[in-house]
């Protein structure tokens, strides 16, 4: 086999964080300090955590029964808190099983069973894949990638009494459909709230499903499926109304949505069309008297409006109160990714995250999937040589920018970049008679505060912003930890593009701005006291406090006698103080 062509098909297995379907410069400056309170009140307090779950015997082997496991490993699948709400004393979570098996196996067609100390990714050999296999067909081939996954569970945890409940048992018990619908999605990847009832949802095999309980009383209410839209991430309330962005067609590649949602207890999946977007929506905010959107690329992506922008609705007190079906097709995109990427066919590979209104600005970062710059390049320009596909790795390696813009009353906001590059590296095709070449060209931007990913290259997801206080608080994905699992053939040019993490650094990141005035503040760096929690998939605030929802796939990592964390979700509180916005 050609060595460059083996770098292309094995580059994409190292997306190994990866949350997401088809999308996910050096050390902080003194190398030492790796937490400092900004406006939080103590240390990370863990309020749950995902149990193990099954009994692992070895990759291609029936599970034992347990746990307790006779034999056997014990293995905790559940590893995300995919979807987080809270309302009164009550924070509301789905779960997802073993996500970055499943984004490799599905998104990145790698069924090569894994197995190191850390977690198994088992694919096509696990018991469920050859039992699903038998049966032929496309079937059998899906079954494949989706190997590894686990029906999701949905959780209520209360924080006056501290006690985590299970939900799911509500949800299977209630009809064959709702038991068929909880059985048949792939993670419980979006929580909202509103108006006495609690939505949670999330991709399944025909579209997505949606599952309702009662907010007051936690009674189930029912389920239904959305079968137009094939990803559902995120809910925000403006002014007393419900939406959420989708994404259309498999995997959300087909354009993007914000559904309304104005039912109540009676009728909870009623819901209007107030948007209708060329991308899938990532995530949402209010701002300004609007709901502004992030978006990831649809299929393609190559043109301005499919790519990853932001994107702008209608004011929320035109007309009726709230969006509705006549702004559905008025919303204005008003920044996208090739404004500040010079190459564009990794600017086809970003996808745009978490998004906050905080002191007169929206803030907004930016996501990349591991190496996932880097496979798309090899596919364009198939390098040459081995020379030409470290380059190609060294050079596509991007991390975590921070934009902020204020006033979007103008045809073009001015847009203020507060951590990333004033430069990056470019591919010219042409250069060198025809055999190419890399060098430096100007993003158009000046960093306010510095370096991309806060400093840290392997931050490379902007996963969650929430705030409280006077506070902006943003969660990071850091994979360097796992970063050591990259393929031979690619991890020299990683080492090179980003450096080797310092094991101090290992585990998530969560900064704080305690004023648009100044530059962010470590408030942890190390995981939220986990390590191995590689991201702040989702926060919420009530004032008092931030509940943070970790994302955790080491699966094997189960044994509480040894010295090193264990896998799986966790739910996390952080006690906050009371400030001033600056």
């Amino acid at each position: 086999m050609h060595r460059i062509r083996f770098i292309a098909r094995s580059l994409l297995p190292v997306a190994i964080l990866a949350a997401v379907p088809v999308l996910t410069v050096g050390q902080a400056a003194d190398g030492a300090v790796r937490t400092q309170t900004t406006r939080v009140s103590s240390g990370p307090e863990l309020l749950a955590k995902a149990q193990p779950d099954e009994c692992f015997a070895g990759i291609g082997q029936p599970y034992p029964a347990g746990p307790p496991c006779k034999d056997g490993k014990p293995k905790v699948n559940q590893s995300y808190v995919w979807g987080l709400t809270k309302t009164g004393d009550r924070v509301w979570f789905g779960t997802g099983a073993n996500v970055q098996c499943l984004t490799l196996g599905t998104s990145l067609s790698q069924t090569t069973p894994t197995l190191n100390d850390d977690y198994v990714c088992e694919y096509g050999s696990s018991q469920m894949s050859k039992k699903a296999g038998s049966l032929g067909g496309s079937l059998g081939d899906l079954a494949a990638g989706l190997g590894d996954w686990r029906a999701p569970k949905v959780y209520l945890y209360q924080t006056s009494s501290r006690k985590l409940t299970d939900k799911t048992g509500d949800i299977t018990k209630a009809s064959r459909a709702d038991n068929l619908r909880i059985n048949t999605t792939v993670g419980i990847r979006a929580a909202g709230s509103n108006n006495g009832v609690v939505l949670l949802g999330g991709p399944g095999l025909l579209g997505s499903n949606l599952f309702a309980f009662d907010s007051d009383s936690g009674r189930y209410l029912g389920s239904t499926s959305l079968n137009a839209y094939g990803n559902i991430r995120h809910f925000v309330v403006a002014d007393g109304a419900l939406y959420v962005g989708v994404g259309l067609g498999p995997e959300g590649q087909g354009g993007g949505a914000v559904l309304r949602f104005t039912g109540d207890k009676s009728n909870p999946f009623k819901y209007t069309v107030v948007a209708n977007l060329p991308a899938q929506v990532a995530d949402l905010a209010v701002h300004q008297g609007r709901i502004f959107v992030t978006t990831w690329p649809s299929a393609g992506g190559y043109t301005k409006s499919t790519a990853a922008g932001v994107w702008m609705s209608a004011r929320l007190a035109n007309g009726k109160p709230g969006l509705t079906k006549d702004d559905a097709n008025t919303w204005k995109q008003v920044w996208n990714v090739y404004q500040y990427e010079p190459d564009p066919i990794v600017a086809r590979t970003y996808g745009l995250g978490s998004l906050a209104s905080y002191g007169g600005y929206l803030y907004w970062g930016t996501m990349h999937v591991p190496l996932q710059a880097t496979a798309a390049m090899v596919k364009q320009y198939k390098p040459a040589n081995d020379q030409q596909g470290a380059l190609a790795v060294k050079n596509t390696q991007r991390t975590v920018s921070i934009f902020r813009a204020g006033s979007f009353d103008k045809s073009r906001p001015s847009v203020d970049l507060l951590y990333g590059a004033s430069q990056l590296p470019t591919y010219d095709p042409k250069a060198n008679s025809g055999s190419g070449a890399w060098k430096l060209a100007s993003t158009g931007y000046q960093p306010k505060y510095g370096a991309a990913g806060f400093g840290n290259a392997y931050n490379t997801y902007t996963w969650s912003m929430v705030v409280t206080g006077g506070s902006l608080y943003v969660g990071t994905m850091d994979w360097g930890y796992i970063s050591k699992y990259s393929p031979p053939a690619a991890l020299g040019g990683v080492r090179a593009a980003m450096g080797t993490p310092d094991p101090k650094s290992y585990g998530a990141d969560l900064w704080a701005f305690d004023s648009p005035q100044g530059p962010a503040k470590p408030v942890n760096t190390t995981g939220l006291g986990n390590y191995f929690s590689y991201g702040v998939r989702n926060m919420v605030a009530d004032g008092s406090a931030i509940y943070l929802g970790m994302a955790n796939p080491m699966n094997l990592r189960t044994d509480k006698g040894d010295n090193v964390p264990e896998g799986g979700w966790e739910l996390v509180r952080l006690k906050t103080t009371a400030g001033r916005l600056g």
